[in-house]
């Protein structure tokens, strides 16, 4: 009787749900949809050991890659790991081994090769040996395919935790002691109560829970160093190390100071060894940078603000100001900085909003809408302190009927490095497939992935993680669900599921049907512009892991070709 009572409360909650997320929905587009053009044409393939399996890390990095015609390969699907199943790194090791001597580069996350991806990587169970045991595959590798360049990336533990080490309550002294380690740290004179408080929660702390927690970073600064030592001697073509879920004062900070002032002893330029800001998107940056240095291209990067306060803002899980990590994105990728916009390749866009902001996010809505109507090219990075729409530029640009379609990238997802670097490498591989591009019939395929990424960033960015999710969670926990934003495989998944494919369908009608999203472009090919509309998108998503934080989201537009006039 229970269960069934149960049944019967999920059944009505979900037939609630979708009558809401239908409510009104946009009418489907019923226009002859005359173009849908092939992707562009393969000119390089590149290697992929994802940091994990989620899209961020592996299928952006694919979707981005095929604007300018590379191909970018991972390793079958049941080697990798899937949420707190780490991946089989015996077998990843041997795919890449077998599989490397076809392609132009490799990206291989330190992270997924020893430890099965990064969730497995936070409970660092792997020994020195271990390490060591991985250290000498890449120097085999290296070995085995000389030609092929080997770029690799490692995670620096966060400061948050990992699971299993204690309860919530030693976890907040845990952080209360990283933070003021931190602070104390960069302080001259440090304060007396900090220098108190830290010794109280010494005492505090449990001494096997305080040690083993030091231990993740005391072990990781060896690892770092030897990784390092790795790109001195040429084994590795650049070494990535990423800061993940940082604050501006935390214990990992003294990690990254201390493999920072290694490299300036050892004069190790940045070419060589990059120390960045965040995790998920440093495939995809690296991918960037190395199409940049085979291009011969050095992106030229206008920055411009929503607000005069953006550049000094430090949003949720950051280390670094906004502008400090824009820069970092931008030297990343082999760009560089430049003051004028008349000089630049692509104008780098920053908002960072709160509730509070209502005045400046308009302001900056209406700048970026006449950019775009003057044809500049525009990265957007649209960030909110709480995750809402009503914290971000591209509602009001939708408002607005702005030409949203001639955004050059659009990011907005998770933090502000995960954003920025998603942004500027779509728009520096954007750039580089616009060179390449020899035909009209070339430039069409690019515009397809271009655009087809571009649109899914909109509805995932925007409509899906400020808006949609927070109504899936509320309705999965009305059903039953402890946490909303989990879910179980054999109960909550389902409907999970249903809720996510009607709200996406939602979704995209309502931004299909606006006028903005209808407003034709110029798009640069070689005979001269082209004017295109995007006539039609279609949406697909999954959960790719029992939890709804974020969603395997496939999208593809159609296009028309329009006459000078703008006719079809």
């Amino acid at each position: 009787m229970q269960s069934r009572r149960r049944f019967v409360l999920v059944f009505f909650v979900v037939a609630a749900l979708a009558c809401a997320f239908y409510w009104g929905a946009a009418p489907q587009d019923e226009r002859a949809v005359p173009v849908s053009p092939a992707p562009p044409a393969t000119v390089r393939r590149v290697l992929l050991v994802p940091l994990d399996s989620r899209p961020p890390c592996g299928r952006f990095v694919q979707d981005v890659a095929r604007i300018a015609g590379v191909e970018v390969v991972l390793p079958p699907a049941e080697l990798l790991d899937e949420y707190f199943r780490p991946g089989d790194t015996a077998a990843l090791q041997a795919w890449t081994m077998a599989h490397i001597g076809g392609f132009d580069a490799a990206i291989l996350s330190v992270d997924q090769l020893l430890h099965g991806g990064l969730l497995a990587s936070r409970q660092a169970k792997k020994t020195p040996d271990d390490e060591s045991a991985l250290l000498e595959f890449l120097r085999a590798l290296h070995a085995a395919h000389p030609t092929v360049p080997l770029y690799a990336f490692s995670i620096l533990p966060r400061m948050t935790p990992p699971d299993g080490l204690c309860d919530w309550e030693e976890q907040k002294k845990l952080m209360r002691y990283s933070r003021l380690v931190g602070k104390v740290s960069r302080e001259k004179r440090p304060a007396a109560g900090d220098i108190a408080e830290l010794d109280a929660l010494r005492a505090d702390i449990s001494p096997d829970i305080l040690s083993r927690y030091e231990a993740l970073f005391t072990n990781y600064a060896d690892f770092g160093e030897r990784l390092i030592r790795l790109a001195e001697d040429g084994v590795l073509a650049r070494l990535v190390i990423g800061q993940d879920d940082s604050e501006p004062n935390s214990i990992p900070n003294l990690v990254f100071r201390q493999l920072s002032e290694t490299l300036a002893k050892k004069q190790i330029g940045e070419d060589h060894v990059f120390l960045a800001q965040g995790a998920d998107e440093i495939a995809l940056s690296i991918l960037a940078a190395d199409e940049a240095k085979r291009a011969g291209v050095t992106p030229r990067i206008a920055l411009k603000y929503g607000d005069d306060s953006t550049p000094a803002r430090v949003l949720p899980y950051m280390g670094a100001t906004m502008e400090a990590t824009a820069l970092e994105k931008i030297r990343m990728a082999r760009g560089v900085p430049v003051a004028s916009d008349a000089g630049a390749d692509f104008i780098l866009y920053l908002a960072a909003n709160d509730e509070t902001m209502q005045t400046p996010r308009e302001n900056a809505a209406k700048e970026v809408g006449e950019l775009l109507r003057d044809n500049r090219a525009v990265a957007l990075v649209d960030l909110s302190e709480h995750l809402r729409t009503d914290e971000i530029l591209l509602p009001l640009l939708i408002e607005k009927e702005a030409p949203i379609q001639a955004l050059t990238s659009y990011a907005g997802w998770n933090t502000a490095s995960n954003a920025v670097g998603t942004a500027v490498a779509h728009a520096v591989l954007l750039q580089i497939a616009e060179r390449r591009a020899k035909t009209e019939d070339d430039a069409m395929r690019v515009a397809a992935a271009h655009l087809s990424f571009l649109d899914g960033r909109f509805l995932e960015d925007c409509f899906y993680l400020k808006d949609v999710v927070d109504h899936i969670n509320s309705s999965l926990e009305k059903c039953g669900a402890q946490n909303g934003r989990g879910l179980e495989y054999n109960y909550n998944y389902p409907v999970g599921s249903f809720l996510l494919e009607t709200a996406l369908e939602n979704r995209r009608a309502r931004l299909a049907d606006s006028a903005a999203f209808r407003v034709s472009i110029e798009f640069p090919a070689p005979e001269g512009k082209l004017r295109l509309r995007v006539a039609g998108l279609s949406a697909s998503a999954r959960y790719p892991w029992p939890r709804t934080f974020e969603i395997d989201l496939i999208t593809k537009v159609q296009l028309e070709k329009l006459s000078s006039d703008g006719k079809s």
